[in-house]
């Protein structure tokens, strides 16, 4: 299992640049997991792409579905001390530290393509880029 930034769905729901990254995320490890919020900042991205007239209402609607189908099970709630007390000592937003709150308290790497959040929390947040990248031997 890995915690996902809500950037990751979107380059995995929605064809883009960064797509084929996200898709290789995904088969390196299918278990994706996000706070609550994932839902609001995902939504707010698809309003983003309508207004722009990158997808229509029902493309829309049909990718909030999807998204939600990937991550059902595995949508945790968060403590607020514990996202207050990294944004407090990290200068991140809540809503960054939400992600990495979950992903310290499952224990499991944050795939983010957020990079504040990749320098700030080094031993927790993974760039999506270096996460796929293939392992030297």
């Amino acid at each position: 299992m890995i915690v996902v930034d809500t950037n990751i769905v979107v380059y995995l729901l929605v064809p883009g640049r960064l797509s084929r990254a996200a898709e290789a995320v995904f088969r390196r490890d299918s278990g994706w997991a996000a706070p609550l919020q994932w839902r609001s900042e995902f939504r707010n991205v698809l309003a983003l792409y309508l207004r722009r007239g990158m997808l229509t209402l029902e493309e829309a609607l049909s990718t909030m579905e999807q998204a939600g189908l990937l991550l059902q099970s595995r949508t945790y709630e968060i403590k607020s001390r514990e996202v207050l007390r990294l944004a407090a000592e990290s200068g991140c937003s809540a809503y960054d530290c939400e992600f990495v709150a979950l992903a310290q308290d499952l224990s499991v790497p944050l795939v983010t393509s957020d990079r504040k959040l990749a320098v700030k929390f080094k031993s927790t947040a993974i760039p999506l880029q270096e996460f796929v990248r293939p392992a030297r031997p």
